[in-house]
């Protein structure tokens, strides 16, 4: 099936998700990432901000504050993502697509990230991901070198069987939801906490 009607048929069913369900769910998520050794052993972290119902990051954020991790978040660069550090969500303000932004100068290179945290219109459990079809992430990491581990978090609702992939698609490492892990890759053996 191509990506078009994936995505519009995604976005339509998670538009739709009640904001409780949304609040429940991304909790959920928020808190199995957190038990995972891959956080646990992160000291660099890209967020995102979520928008149009996606999972949320800000109990992430908030812990790895607490822990003393860097965080980073994307900004859109003309057609390019650049990875800046925030030391408080104030540093946040609306940007490109309506999408809260890093409005910092301290950038950091996606390959010395240890987890970049993704969103996506849908997902595959083979770790592919479809975004919104810009292809900033795909881009960014293509021409920065790719982090330590490139994780997805999602509701179970936006899983498919198999997505249809481009060469150039960036592959996930670990994909999230509120169900449970998965693992793709050398990560399946590397962590004990995901089913495959």
């Amino acid at each position: 099936m191509p990506k078009k009607p994936i995505r519009v048929d995604m976005l339509a069913r998670r538009k739709h998700l009640a904001a409780e369900i949304c609040l429940s769910h991304s909790l959920r998520i928020q808190e199995r990432f957190l038990t995972m050794a891959v956080y646990r052993d992160a000291g660099t972290l890209a967020l995102y901000s979520p928008i149009l119902n996606e999972v949320f990051t800000e109990e992430i954020f908030h812990r790895a504050r607490r822990e003393g991790k860097k965080l980073v978040f994307p900004r859109v660069h003309g057609e390019d993502l650049v990875f800046v550090e925030v030391r408080s969500r104030r540093e946040l303000v609306p940007g490109a697509f309506g999408v809260l932004e890093p409005e910092g100068q301290d950038l950091v290179a996606a390959s010395e990230l240890d987890v970049l945290l993704v969103p996506g219109v849908a997902f595959d459990l083979c770790g592919h991901r479809l975004g919104y079809g810009k292809g900033f992430y795909d881009r960014a990491l293509g021409r920065q070198g790719r982090p330590s581990q490139v994780i997805g978090l999602c509701y179970e609702l936006q899983l498919v069987q198999r997505l249809p992939a481009e060469e150039h698609d960036v592959c996930l490492d670990l994909l999230v939801t509120e169900e449970r892990c998965y693992a793709f890759g050398p990560a399946v053996s590397a962590l004990d906490s995901c089913q495959h």
